[in-house]
């Protein structure tokens, strides 16, 4: 078995352009695999509808990570020096296996997309705006039904449920997501909760089913569970950074989308803990008023959420995750696979898209 590094040998990560290398040929057999899976539709116009929606600028972060826990585990069973990590090929089944996530992942978005009325989508007309809400809806029951047969095929009955219950949450979350939106009472607790439910929840899966498909140890499962626990949330906060501080050209979306749609994210939930009465006041009217009021005041939200504090508080709290996430793979030996997932972490943090 190979040993987890002490501090000082652990090189912690790999810049972007050697992180984008080393995850071509992955990404290339996962895109592989699910123009195999989506052209076995038998619909030309569903299929039309999942290439658009596939096919349109994804990281492909949730099946990558899928593959790398799974090389990971691999290695760190095997005995120190019977083969180079590099070695390690995936079997075919993994790839399906993590093109579940992908799946799972762009079904949420185009049912997203009718739900929010949503124009753009990476900076693209979206589904719904090319097509109508019911193609676009039944475009996702099927995605999340090919994965789940995917899922089945590939993994077995303890696969299902991990992914059974990370998708559950993910609707949970929407519904608790709505019930704060009416009722303007959202704490940072909540907050953080709706996000586990929303993002944290199938990235977490995605890193547990690759440990577990590789036969990883309970505690190597646990800790690549944490990793994506920490990971997903980091990824939402640097998201809810981006909606106020981001490129719109980059991002394809409007600066301060979240607030006119009415949505309190960590940003402006810290603002309005640390402001007066009066001003915290002012901007909770303007999240009841209408959509229109509230994106005539952005660059007036953006101004006091940067008076106080927000947006360096959430910034802070989106490296301390990223900190998690890499405090997690210490259990793991030093090697390729670590480096990679710790330049993910890395990655999330520094991303403008």
């Amino acid at each position: 078995m190979h040993m987890a590094p002490s501090p000082e040998r652990m090189e912690n990560t790999v810049d972007k352009n050697e992180l984008l290398a080393l995850l071509q040929p992955d990404i290339e057999h996962i895109n592989h695999t699910m123009r195999r899976e989506i052209s076995q539709c038998g619909n030309a116009r569903l299929q039309h509808i999942l290439e658009y929606a596939l096919f349109n600028g994804g990281k492909r972060i949730r099946p990558l990570l899928t593959v790398l826990a799974a090389r990971l585990c691999a290695f760190s069973r095997m005995p120190e020096g019977l083969a180079a990590e590099d070695e390690l090929q995936p079997p075919v089944n993994l790839y399906q296996l993590a093109a579940v996530f992908e799946f799972l992942h762009g079904a949420s978005l185009l049912h997203d997309d009718v739900i929010d009325n949503a124009g753009r989508r990476r900076g693209k007309p979206s589904a719904n705006s090319v097509w109508d809400n019911t193609q676009v809806i039944l475009a996702g029951d099927y995605l999340h039904t090919r994965a789940m047969t995917m899922a089945g095929t590939a993994g077995d009955h303890h696969t299902l449920a991990l992914i059974g219950f990370a998708t559950a949450a993910m609707i949970q979350a929407e519904f608790q997501q709505m019930q704060t939106v009416q009722e303007r009472n959202l704490s940072e607790e909540n907050y953080f909760a709706v996000l586990r439910g929303k993002t944290g929840c199938l990235i977490s899966a995605a890193c547990e089913v690759g440990a577990y498909f590789a036969q990883g140890s309970e505690q190597h499962q646990l800790a690549l569970r944490n990793y994506g626990d920490a990971l997903g949330l980091a990824f939402q906060v640097v998201d809810d950074l981006l909606d106020y501080q981001g490129d719109p050209a980059k991002t394809g979306k409007a600066i301060g989308n979240d607030f006119v749609e009415g949505k309190m994210t960590l940003p402006l939930l810290h603002a309005l803990q640390n402001s007066t009465e009066a001003a915290s006041a002012h901007i909770m009217d303007l999240l009841k008023g209408e959509a229109a009021a509230r994106a005539a005041k952005i660059t007036e939200v953006h101004g006091f959420i940067e008076q106080h504090q927000g947006f360096a508080y959430a910034r802070q709290g989106a490296e301390a995750l990223v900190e998690a996430a890499n405090e997690a793979l210490a259990v793991f030996p030093d090697c390729q696979s670590r480096r990679v997932l710790a330049g993910l972490a890395q990655y999330v943090l520094t991303r403008q898209k």
